[in-house]
């Protein structure tokens, strides 16, 4: 996971915009409820009416509400109204503008007006607890004092001031035993009847209040529709540039390989890393920055707003949330381990299918398609059945969510039905407390989905950064040096061995020679004795276990890679083409070159033959990894790259084996003039290839068995001498053997 979240902060600026616009979608998602709740609780069963203190009221009213309170009371009451005797047809007394706006004074006024409106909304509709109240007060009149036809009200005015505010001390005790819920829901029913005796237009002041509502949730909508858009835009764009940079660094990374990491990686698996473990990534920072960072804004939010809404019910949040985080840990510990698995599969299956398509036409030569058709079958079976597993275990998750989610909405119905019956939520609340558990639900929900992916994508992160964090056994000095610019090619082995990494014993023991420019250098030998692994020492494909090589008197191992390797002309044993044309495969290690340069190269390398009979010449197109032409024109082509790009040395790594002898020939005669100021070294399996090498080594088992000419060795070299007996014709063999008994009678 940390992986994960290293790749995305790369692009940090984005990630703490889409942070940013998320809280917005968030603020609008969560705001919504609330706005639905006001909806069914003020606009509907309110009539619109949403302040508890009435703006304005009529004089009677407010005769009648001061009756309940205290001097102290009334007073602070009636400097809050001012009169407004033209507004409506009647004495009315209208809310001060400096009070309307001031919280504090307008929620003092609400803690005042409270207990009165409820009173007197009580006495006027004569309800249970008002009728005994009025008995009472009948009661305690003296005998004859109380008309049949005299309100509560009349009787309060009656009493007098000491005796009045006993009464209604009284009353507010009583009054303070019903919840807080009921005496609002009472005060706005005492404004709406406020308003009505006024004759305000009730209809209208409902179709505003659901309007301008109405309007508000449209806005939040739309503003949460922008959101979601410009975080999808971002989101896409910080992911894609993850996956461009991450396959940049792998690139680099691998292009820096020595062949001990590619012993270590395989290219199936490198290629996986590259492709599909990165895509994995890409679409997971994707939903990392959607859906991972929006949940717990989500959640949290959502939570705050339940508290606001209603505390008794917060249970049931806990509760769903302990079993949903109970659902992933199970998946998490059972899916988790497969994953790395999975990944492990599609390298396998990868590599097979490789495999398969490189060797195709071995396969049918032996006809073995069976055979390989099994062995595909085989890894793409293993990567089914456990894909099938992690799926399996992953879609058992949706059923139990579902069933979360609806057990909750039931729960919260059940509870809070009992909740509205006894007075302490509304039927809004408790439509907004569904509401915003669902939402606290869906945040835990779209974790739990993307639990299906980031495991995976952990996984894929940590493959990638373990090809990132490899270290590579071949790499540039700190402070390099550079070449002696007035020596130009001298390679010389001094006491060098080799062994591979991780392997017990040398492949190459106490080798040294000097390879001068203006002579070839050959080496030769049986298969196994270490050539190539000689020659591949010089480009640091590998470094020596022991010794050292220098070139221009400087070691290899002092200078920069590149600096080394823009000296050498190498052709490998095997012909490497790139997909292009023939133009840019002969001018690879020379893009500035000239044309003139291109076509001396293809002249020299016996290539233009080929070329010039191809419709488009140079320009005719290659095919990847060479497989529109044949062995020997890659090969040809492979010499002509390392020809055009002028090298101090050449390395050719039995690099004319696909040639016949007549173009084998002809190419090293004209190769022979163009490099009479170079130094050549030649890995051959044929003598007839390195008769005329200056200097011939001979290589038994990783040691010297002789160095020589052609001629020198045929005297004094058993295993030159094998080989040629193998190769070359008895009267050749007689040449050299003449030459030998000359030399010894001499």
């Amino acid at each position: 996971m940390k992986n994960l979240f290293k790749y995305a902060a790369v692009q940090w600026k984005s990630v703490l915009a889409i942070i940013v616009i998320l809280f917005i979608q968030a603020y609008c998602d969560l705001s919504l409820p609330a706005y639905t709740s006001d909806i069914v609780n003020v606009g509907i069963q309110q009539g619109g009416i949403e302040e508890q203190v009435p703006r304005s009221i009529s004089a009677e009213e407010m005769g009648k509400l001061t009756l309940f309170m205290p001097e102290e009371d009334r007073e602070q009451v009636m400097d809050a109204y001012e009169a407004d005797n033209s507004s409506f047809g009647q004495d009315a007394w209208t809310l001060k503008g400096s009070v309307s706006g001031d919280h504090a004074k307008m929620d003092e006024l609400k803690g005042i007006l409270a207990g009165p409106m409820m009173l007197t909304a009580g006495f006027e509709s004569g309800s249970d607890m008002t009728k005994q109240i009025e008995d009472q007060l009948k009661a305690a009149l003296p005998s004859g004092a109380a008309a049949e036809d005299m309100t509560v009200f009349d009787i309060m005015e009656m009493l007098p001031q000491e005796q009045r505010s006993a009464v209604t001390e009284e009353m507010e005790r009583e009054l303070d035993e019903i919840p807080d819920s009921i005496l609002e829901q009472a005060a706005v029913s005492y404004v709406r009847s406020a308003y009505e005796n006024l004759g305000m237009d009730m209809d209208r002041i409902q179709t505003n209040y659901l309007l301008a509502t109405g309007g508000k949730m449209v806005a939040l909508a739309f503003l949460g529709m922008a959101a979601s858009i410009l975080v999808g835009f971002l989101a896409s764009r910080v992911g894609a540039a993850t996956g461009r940079d991450l396959r940049s660094r792998v690139f680099h990374k691998v292009v820096g390989f020595s062949n001990n990491e590619f012993d270590h990686f395989s290219t199936a698996s490198l290629i996986t890393r590259s492709t599909n473990d990165i895509q994995q990534i890409q679409l997971l920072t994707v939903m990392l920055l959607r859906i991972v960072l929006y949940a717990p804004i989500l959640a949290i939010g959502g939570i705050i707003q339940v508290f606001h809404t209603n505390v008794s019910m917060s249970w049931v949040i806990a509760l769903a949330v302990a079993v949903i985080a109970f659902v992933i840990l199970i998946l998490f510990l059972v899916a988790m381990p497969k994953f790395r698995i999975l990944q492990t599969l599609v390298d396998k299956v990868n590599l097979v299918m490789r495999e398969i398509l490189t060797g195709l036409s071995v396969i049918r030569a032996f006809s073995t398609e069976k055979h390989e058709e099994e062995r595909f079958d085989k890894a793409n079976r293993e990567l089914t059945r456990t894909n099938l597993f992690v799926n399996r275990a992953m879609t058992f998750m949706m059923p139990v969510m579902m069933l979360v989610m609806n057990g909750v909405s039931v729960l919260i119905m059940w509870t809070g039905a009992h909740g509205i019956d006894q007075g302490q939520m509304q039927v809004g609340d408790m439509m907004a407390f569904i509401q915003y558990t669902m939402q606290i639900i869906m945040g835990f929900l779209m974790l739990c989905m993307l639990s299906i992916m980031l495991p995976r994508a952990a996984v894929a992160a940590d493959r990638v950064e373990e090809v990132l964090q490899s270290s590579t056994v071949i790499h540039d000095p700190k402070q390099p040096e550079g070449f002696d610019e007035e020596a130009k090619g001298v390679v010389k082995f001094d006491h060098v061995s080799f062994r591979y990494p991780g392997a017990d014993e040398n492949v190459l023991h106490d080798i040294t020679f000097t390879a001068k420019p203006g002579e070839t250098t050959a080496v030769i030998g049986s298969t196994g004795s270490g050539k190539s692994t000689l020659v591949n020492l010089i480009p640091r494909f590998y470094d020596v276990t022991e010794g050292a090589i220098t070139l221009d008197g400087t070691d290899i191992r002092k200078v920069r890679q590149h600096d080394l390797r823009e000296r050498l002309g190498y052709v490998p044993q095997k012909g490497v083409l790139f997909s292009g044309d023939i133009a840019s495969n002969i001018m690879f290690g020379n893009p500035d070159g000239t044309r003139e340069e291109m076509v001396e190269a293809a002249e020299i390398a016996q290539a233009t033959e080929f070329i010039e009979e191809k419709p488009d010449e140079y320009e005719s197109p290659i095919s990847q990894g060479g497989g529109n032409v044949s062995g020997g024109q890659k090969q040809r082509l492979s010499i002509a790259r390392a020809i055009a790009k002028h090298p101090e040395v050449f390395i050719f790594d039995d690099s004319f084996s696909a040639l016949d002898f007549k173009t084998d020939v002809t190419l090293r005669k004209a190769l022979k003039k163009k490099t009479k100021d170079s130094t050549v070294l030649i890995v051959a399996q044929r003598i007839s290839t390195i008769l005329n090498a200056e200097q011939i080594i001979v290589l038994d088992e990783g040691r010297i068995a002789g160095i020589g000419t052609h001629q020198e060795l045929l005297q004094n070299c058993e295993v030159y001498q094998q080989i040629a007996a193998s190769q070359l014709s008895e009267k050749e063999l007689g040449v050299g053997l003449k030459g030998k008994e000359a030399a010894s009678h001499a």
